[in-house]
């Protein structure tokens, strides 16, 4: 960790809460609005979440699986998120989310006409908004706890 946490303190809220309480608390909110009021499939927004974990290498969102209604991916899901491209573990939306995931947080240019062609044909607007603003969600945050070093303590409020 490169944050000196002092004594007593809770690493993650005390570098989102009180080290910067003015955009630390809202990006909280925002990380956790994607998670309350998701719309999209859980097995989409796994994918994505992971692939960006897996690029991130946040450990604690490579451990983290979303659980919806007391369910959640099976076991080898991470797995086939990292061979998205071949996997038979996947329908063309949950594909689609994990090759997002992975164009946005890599080379986010090279998202052509080809790309949105199968996105629109398999999302609406609205999912696909939802969808960037979720990866783009994970990208930050878990990236700002990987660089910062506190990922390996990382727990979200309510979990």
């Amino acid at each position: 960790m490169i944050i000196d946490i002092p004594e007593g303190q809770e690493p993650i809220g005390y570098v989102w809460g009180e080290m910067v309480p003015g955009i630390g608390v809202a990006a909280a909110t925002f990380s956790m609005s994607v998670y309350e009021h998701t719309t999209l499939g859980l097995r989409e927004f796994e994918a994505a979440r992971l692939r960006v974990a897996q690029i991130n290498g946040c450990l604690f969102c490579l451990d983290w699986r979303t659980e919806r209604d007391g369910t959640k991916v099976e076991e080898e899901f991470a797995e086939a998120v990292t061979r998205w491209r071949t996997t038979d573990a996947f329908d063309e939306r949950t594909r689609l989310a994990a090759e997002y995931a992975e164009r946005y947080t890599l080379d986010h240019h090279g998202l052509d006409d080809a790309f949105w062609q199968r996105m629109t044909a398999h999302y609406s607007q609205a999912e696909i908004v939802e969808l960037t603003m979720s990866i783009g969600s994970w990208l930050a945050f878990g990236r700002l706890n990987h660089v910062l070093g506190i990922d390996a303590v990382c727990v979200l409020p309510g979990h």
